[in-house]
């Protein structure tokens, strides 16, 4: 009876005891890529955030909160997983293999909406409008161009000339020609002159487009990469909770054959 249990229980490669070690060792790396994707989307906010004031709508920032969110889920879903497993509780891995589809969809939104955003042309939209109405007006977008210009070397949205328009130069009294974070070495008063031994010449949209698109390759390539391991996570947990439930029928048959 014995030798007929086991064989039950845990016949090669669709047995028990081999679907509990590899959903374990799965957890393990889903666990990895839950802390991948958390960093990702951490690192995405506070090192590369500030530029985003400067864009018209809040996709590539709601990009980066959705992968933050799957990060955080996929961490506390893999405990579920792993006890499912361990346990051979059926409705841990139910739930489990449902909340594995769920994060799938999460990051498939993410990787759509990062590869699908038309950034090229919110840009083109967008950006010369927000820095010369809202430089020195608003707090946190004056933040944000300066930050940009000093960092990307550049100046203006397409050239230098673009401030010439701006709201701060009609409405300030200033021997300013540019903003001083268009210096190439900036100090009090450097921007007095617009010679091109002083100040950058050339627009920041170019420098700009070329940052955001390199951070939507990785969160995309990220949310859509990591959708095939959840393929694989929902197969072993619905295995799993298939071959617990046709061991617990075998169970209940063998004990009232002995009655």
């Amino acid at each position: 009876m014995s030798t007929t249990n086991r064989n039950t229980k845990d016949d090669g490669c669709c047995g028990l005891f081999f679907l509990k070690y590899v959903l374990c060792i799965f957890n393990i790396i889903f666990w990895l890529s839950g802390a991948t994707i958390l960093g990702v989307g951490i690192w995405t906010v506070i090192a590369k955030h500030s530029y985003v004031t400067l864009l018209a709508t809040g996709m590539y920032a709601a990009t980066t909160y959705v992968l933050i969110i799957t990060g955080i889920v996929v961490v506390l879903v893999g405990i579920l997983g792993c006890y499912g497993a361990v346990w051979e509780n059926r409705c841990s891995l139910i739930s489990y293999a449902s909340l594995l589809l769920l994060i799938f969809l999460l990051e498939a939104v993410a990787g759509l909406l990062a590869y699908t955003y038309a950034i090229d042309q919110e840009l083109e939209r967008s950006l010369n409008k927000t820095m010369l109405d809202n430089y020195k007006f608003n707090q946190d977008k004056t933040e944000a161009i300066n930050a940009m210009q000093a960092n990307f070397k550049c100046c203006g949205s397409r050239d230098f000339q673009d401030w010439k328009y701006s709201q701060w130069l009609k409405n300030t009294v200033t021997n300013d020609t540019v903003p001083e974070s268009c210096c190439k070495t900036e100090s009090r008063g450097c921007a007095v002159s617009n010679h091109p031994s002083n100040i950058y010449y050339d627009g920041c949209m170019t420098k700009l487009l070329k940052f955001v698109k390199d951070h939507i390759v990785i969160i995309g390539a990220v949310g859509l990469g990591l959708c095939l391991l959840q393929i694989f996570g929902i197969i072993f947990a619905c295995c799993m909770a298939k071959r617990i439930k046709e061991w617990e029928a075998y169970k209940y048959t063998v004990t009232n054959y002995q009655r």
